[in-house]
């Protein structure tokens, strides 16, 4: 329900091979916004090693400045291995601004080999980024400590990861009386007694790794902590995330949400190749008026950052925080039993209002598994008493009649209106073929009548392409028409010179999104919906399947309203997945699949299928659809 926009300005601090100290990495930016200007930390990978005996790459700690929050400049080293507690590094720091001064925590490194004992948070305190204040912090194994940037309770507050190198890692908070009892190693050791009640662990899973990213950001309703969660760390392939949590105010050890998955994974170039490939690791994070600027390490090699609507964020870290909702709390249509060819499921409807009444055009599927198309009205669009007896659509070409027992026929219809026609794009399937694109058209006047006299349908796609979930753009785009669609893994968009069909008149295949590696829509994706017009571009929902959970979830991408070939944004999280028990279980658990949406006084209607079995209704205000892409 929010949208995620990786700056156009990344990486903004990049290796610089003119400084040896930083030359093979800079990454794990950490910000505050002081007046004007960003101050920024981050770890800086020197280009050969400095120490003797030593063969990795020394880690040392930069500064850096910029007018706008983009443009980086007067790079230099601040803080440098020096005390024995940190000679072989100082890494990922963290800088968080309280009163005068500003208090920037680091992963200090003691021993090499690496090993748990000797890798500790350390704390450098300054007014001025000239004179600094060294002191050792854990005596135990620890990284990611972040001041939070006011009092709790009337106490100096941290939250940082501990066990990070000796699993499992843990979340935890420590709260200090006096400044002072910040380093001591009497009150860590007092305090390390009673860990788990200190600690949160938002793992998913055993094998997982979770680390504190920035420092907590304040909002009106509780703390927002980006932290990384990393699936697969200690088996199998490890999985780099960013996601948040929200704590109360009051006692940041009470998690009031979460998200429901990573909103920002390894996909750009500069996340994927780098000293370490495919790593986002937040690190930092600015609030500046409604917008959340989160700063994170790119592939162990550079910085970055991305931005997100506050608001929309927070929304969708809330309980009950869907903006999609469900009309009533059963189906708007099931099977009938005593109509064969729809006895065993009706789902997967298109949808269109004419003449101040809503259209159903259905997928039904008899008990010998062959989908033909069934209809239904209604004036409320909710309620459908109007509705056929007979299908309305049936297999008709050799593409689409069954060969061979098992599923075939007429699949996913999705209907577009342009000047007196509604156009019918479909799945043909013969059971044995790949499925492919067929169109079909009727006249709006026949259609009114339920003369269901429609045209003869022709295959619009290329053979022995997987070719399914498509739609008819309803404006002419240049001298061309566009076709949606999904083929193998990609929704596409191509362009067809009539609409006068011809057999296989997709000439071209053009991916315009794909899945999301480590996301909700990882595995795959179509499209579903034909376009919602706003005045910020065509919106269109679409579906994703994740690879660890055969989930039917649904997003939305916003297109260039003269150009829709172009994609302007994505959601990051989907706005709506299956809850309801009608939506978990049926012939395919765990579905939400729309193929219709009507807008009615600035509500959109999302008319979709339910577990394979049944149809549901969902709404959500125009205006709410479009504040998920700001």
């Amino acid at each position: 329900m929010f949208t995620v926009r990786r700056s156009k300005h990344n990486p903004l601090i990049a290796p610089d091979s003119a400084h040896p100290w930083e030359a093979s990495g800079t990454f794990n930016c950490s910000a505050v916004k002081v007046g004007k200007k960003t101050l920024a930390v981050y770890r800086a990978l020197s280009a050969n090693h400095q120490i003797p005996n030593f063969p990795e790459k020394l880690s040392v700690i930069g500064f850096t400045e910029s007018a706008d929050g983009f443009h980086f400049e007067n790079r230099r080293p601040l803080i440098t291995p020096e005390a024995p507690w940190e000679r072989f590094g100082c890494e990922d720091p963290r800088i968080t601004k309280l009163g005068d001064n500003y208090y920037i925590f680091y992963t200090a490194l003691s021993e090499f080999p690496f090993r748990s004992e000797g890798i500790k948070t350390a704390l450098v305190k300054t007014k001025d980024f000239k004179t600094l204040e060294r002191h050792p912090v854990t005596p135990f194994n620890a990284k990611g400590m972040a001041l939070f940037p006011e009092k709790i309770g009337g106490k100096f507050a941290v939250v940082f990861s501990v066990n990070t190198d000796r699993p499992p890692a843990k979340i935890a908070f420590a709260f200090f009386d006096k400044e002072t009892d910040i380093w001591s190693a009497e009150f860590w050791n007092d305090w390390l007694k009673n860990l788990d009640h200190h600690a949160i662990d938002p793992r998913r899973s055993p094998a997982d790794h979770v680390e504190v990213g920035a420092p907590p950001i304040k909002t009106k309703d509780g703390w927002l902590l980006p932290y990384a969660h990393i699936q697969n760390y200690f088996g199998g392939e490890a999985l780099f995330g960013i996601e948040a949590l929200l704590l109360d105010l009051e006692n940041p050890r009470r998690i009031i949400g979460r998200t429901k998955g990573p909103f920002l994974v390894p996909q750009e170039k500069y996340e994927t190749d780098g000293y370490v490939k495919n790593i986002v690791f937040p690190s930092g994070a600015i609030l500046e008026g409604e917008t959340l600027k989160i700063f994170y390490g790119a592939a162990d090699t550079v910085s970055a950052m991305a931005e997100v609507k506050l608001e929309n964020l927070l929304t969708a870290l809330k309980p009950n925080n869907n903006f999609v909702a469900r009309v009533g709390d059963a189906p708007i249509l099931k099977p009938r039993k005593n109509f064969p060819w729809e006895a065993k499921a009706v789902f997967n409807p298109a949808a269109i209002e004419l003449n101040g009444k809503i259209h159903l055009l259905y997928r039904a599927q008899s008990n010998d598994n062959t989908s033909v198309f069934g209809y239904a009205a209604r004036q409320d669009g909710i309620t459908f008493d109007e509705r056929s007896t007979e299908p309305i659509y049936v297999p008709r070409a050799p593409f689409e009649i069954k060969k061979q027992p098992g599923n075939s026929g007429c699949e996913d219809p999705r209907l577009t209106l342009i000047d007196d026609t509604i156009y019918l794009l479909y799945t043909a399937f013969d059971g044995v073929n790949l499925p492919r694109v067929a169109a079909t058209s009727i006249s709006v006047k026949n259609f009114l009548a339920k003369n269901w006299r429609w045209t003869k349908p022709v295959i619009i796609s290329p053979f022995g392409v997987d070719d399914k979930d498509a739609f008819l753009f309803p404006k002419k785009v240049g001298k061309n028409y566009l076709v949606f669609h999904r083929v193998g893994l990609d929704i596409c968009v191509d362009p067809i010179s009539s609409l006068d069909f011809t057999p296989e008149c997709i000439k071209t295949i053009t991916p315009i999104v794909s899945p999301r590696k480590f996301m909700w829509d990882s595995e795959r994706i179509g499209i579903n919906t034909p376009p919602i017009e706003s005045d910020n571009g065509w919106i269109v929902l679409y579906h994703g399947i994740s690879k660890n959970h055969h989930t039917y979830r649904v997003g939305a991408i916003l297109l260039d309203k003269k150009d829709p070939t172009k994609v302007l944004a994505r959601t990051t999280a989907p706005i709506f997945e299956p809850e309801l028990p009608y939506e978990k279980e049926g012939l395919v658990p765990n579905v939400v699949f729309p193929c219709g949406v009507v807008v009615r006084d600035s509500v959109v209607f999302i008319y979709y299928g339910a577990a394979d079995k049944v149809i549901g209704l969902a709404k959500i205000k125009l205006s709410d659809l479009e504040k998920m892409f700001e």
